[in-house]
């Protein structure tokens, strides 16, 4: 899902133009980036934490060529979804799994059993 098509989602649930709540979604985002870079983490209730984390120095490879490259150390923005959050992606798991479990079940059964 693109931006714009957020946009349009939100649009159309609350009834504002588009251009508006293009405005709003985008002062929303930026203000996450001034609070992650003034405060190094923001928290969102029922949604999830952004964090500023330093990640060290390391020794990587080159993937074409496989010459050992220095990698200097830069600060990463990391993200633990919250409770809710999770909670619906298992269940996009589980259902993912029960309809794979049907689409077994059903590709095992002879055609002349099928209704």
């Amino acid at each position: 899902m693109t931006k714009k098509e957020i946009v349009k989602t939100i649009s159309d649930k609350i009834g504002l133009t588009q251009l508006k709540t293009k405005d709003i979604v985008q002062q929303t985002f930026d203000a996450i980036v001034d609070t992650l870079v003034e405060e190094r983490r923001i928290e969102l209730r029922n949604f999830g934490v952004f964090e500023v984390k330093k990640r060290a120095a390391r020794k990587a490879r080159n993937p074409r060529t496989g010459e050992r490259v220095d990698v200097a150390e830069k600060y990463v923005v990391t993200f633990k979804p919250g409770k809710e959050m999770e909670e619906k992606v298992r269940l996009l798991e589980l259902a993912e799994a029960a309809k794979a479990r049907n689409e077994t079940t059903l590709n095992s059964v002879p055609s002349t059993q099928l209704p």
